[in-house]
């Protein structure tokens, strides 16, 4: 099953045209298209599903979603093994950037 996970927005780019940007959920991060959340900035929180960021949400919606998520034992199946327990909503102190970057996901 595929689910829609909160993550919070660490970094942003553009590449190719498309506005990507690197998302925290829980103790790992992912590259996500931000295309369809043109409003969304660094340190927003935002749902992901399938790599594609569909909308913005508050923290407290965030928080709240990766508990339910996690106490239905459903992040191990979307987040697999790299997931770490518990929510992070920590500022990683990153900022908007240029195009440097390799354009590869991260785990």
């Amino acid at each position: 099953m595929c689910l829609a996970v909160p993550g919070k927005i660490l970094e942003t780019k553009e590449e190719n045209g498309s506005r990507l940007g690197r998302v925290q959920f829980g103790g790992i991060t992912r590259q996500v298209q931000l295309d369809f959340v043109p409003e969304a900035r660094i340190g927003d929180y935002v749902i992901v599903h399938v790599g594609f960021a569909l909308s913005k949400v508050d923290e407290e919606e965030a928080e709240r979603t990766y508990r339910l998520l996690e106490e239905m034992g459903m992040l191990d199946l979307e987040l697999g093994a790299e997931k770490d327990s518990g929510f992070r909503s920590r500022d990683s102190g990153s900022s908007e950037s240029g195009s440097s970057g390799s354009g590869s996901p991260e785990s």
